[in-house]
């Protein structure tokens, strides 16, 4: 009897717990075509901030997964929109870094993405920013005057596009690079390179009358080189290169020399020797004869080998038959007399003493020039041998 009641109690409550319970709702899948929303578009701008700051591009990238890339860009421009220091000439504090953080977060946000999807990004960085009329605003006025805007190009196309994916310029980098210079011609190519790459003068504006007026260092124009050693050794022609090399150094005046002949030098063998030998081809030998004696100059201060300029020299008279080789050397010892003497004329004129820029000059003119013949004799010798 106990038995029968209990079976029946243990029925009761289970036909009981079955007339109580609720189906499991129907679990859904937000497609990319219906995820048109997205928690980022209720965050406030800070709180955004925090997380680009704190999380990067990582969390965004997963949040945003299964929206179109249309969509994706929608939302960043939407939350970027909000804050001064993601927006060209809007931010005004010193050593902001906004357009720091908004490059990590790009970097982040498409790596892995193929080549088209990086084309919209590019159209939307432009659109968003405005940043080919900007460009162009900096590229045809005259150099200096609008030295912010100059600073705020070389600070966003830096930040944001070209030094995250930086690892001695890759073909990420080179990606961005060719599509921000590609729209302009070559001449102001050569102006958006020094806005990019060019030395900074210690007030943190372009050295545009310091390349005219004084000696840069080796140090100051080595972004400048390794740049155009990429886009010479991939997307440049010969003819592109010596165009573009001939623009920069007239910008905004005729360079000092030293400077050009130590950029030559920066950019290495292969620019140097094209740049030298496509002028000595076009019969200007003098202009050839000046800047090889102060590559030879450079090379002394700088240290480095005067074999690798004896070299140099080698390979462009190669280019001439007998009577031109003799003649060009010709050239070439006269260029030492003249320049040298320029050099004198300066010293005794301002009456310089020993210790000073233009005394130091001329006496590492005189050892350079000591040091190049007798290597360059004795490779001569050897080459006879």
């Amino acid at each position: 009897m106990e038995r029968s009641v209990r079976r029946s109690m243990w029925t009761h409550t289970a036909q009981r717990s079955r007339r109580a319970r609720r189906p499991y709702p129907v679990r859904t899948v937000i497609t990319r075509s219906q995820g048109n929303t997205s928690c980022f578009q209720r965050l406030p701008a800070e709180v955004f901030h925090m997380i680009l700051d704190r999380l990067s591009g990582w969390l965004f990238k997963r949040c945003t997964l299964l929206l179109p890339t249309e969509d994706r860009l929608t939302l960043i421009s939407s939350m970027f929109s909000q804050m001064p220091c993601f927006k060209l000439e809007e931010c005004t504090a010193a050593g902001c870094l906004g357009f720091y953080g908004y490059g990590v977060f790009l970097k982040t946000m498409i790596s892995g993405w193929d080549e088209v999807e990086w084309h919209r990004v590019l159209h939307f960085l432009c659109s968003f920013t405005n940043l080919l009329p900007k460009i162009k605003m900096a590229v045809t006025g005259t150099p200096g005057v609008s030295c912010s805007l100059e600073l705020q190009l070389r600070l966003f196309c830096r930040q944001v596009l070209l030094d995250p994916w930086d690892r001695w310029l890759g073909k990420d980098t080179l990606f961005w690079l060719t599509r921000i210079l590609k729209p302009w011609p070559m001449v102001l190519q050569a102006r958006l390179l020094f806005i990019l790459y060019g030395p900074l003068m210690p007030d943190g504006t372009l050295a545009w009358q310091g390349m005219v007026e004084r000696e840069m260092s080796h140090s100051a124009l080595w972004n400048l080189a390794r740049v155009i050693i990429l886009l010479y050794r991939t997307d440049w022609t010969t003819d592109t290169m010596q165009t573009i090399l001939e623009e920069l150094i007239v910008l905004p005046e005729v360079w000092h020399m030293e400077n050009v002949a130590r950029l030559l030098v920066a950019c290495g063998n292969t620019v140097c020797y094209s740049f030298l030998a496509n002028k000595a081809h076009n019969g200007q030998l003098l202009e050839v004869s000046r800047l090889i004696v102060h590559i030879i100059l450079v090379c002394e201060k700088d240290g480095y080998s005067m074999n690798w300029v004896v070299r140099m020299v080698h390979q462009v008279c190669q280019g001439f038959n007998t009577s031109e080789r003799f003649a060009f050397i010709q050239r070439l010892e006269d260029m030492f007399s003249e320049v040298t003497m320029e050099l004198i004329e300066i010293v005794t004129a301002g009456n310089h003493h020993e210790g000073t820029g233009p005394f130091q000059t001329l006496r590492s003119l005189l050892q350079s020039s000591a040091r190049f013949h007798a290597k360059f004799l004795l490779h001569m010798f050897l080459q006879n041998e």
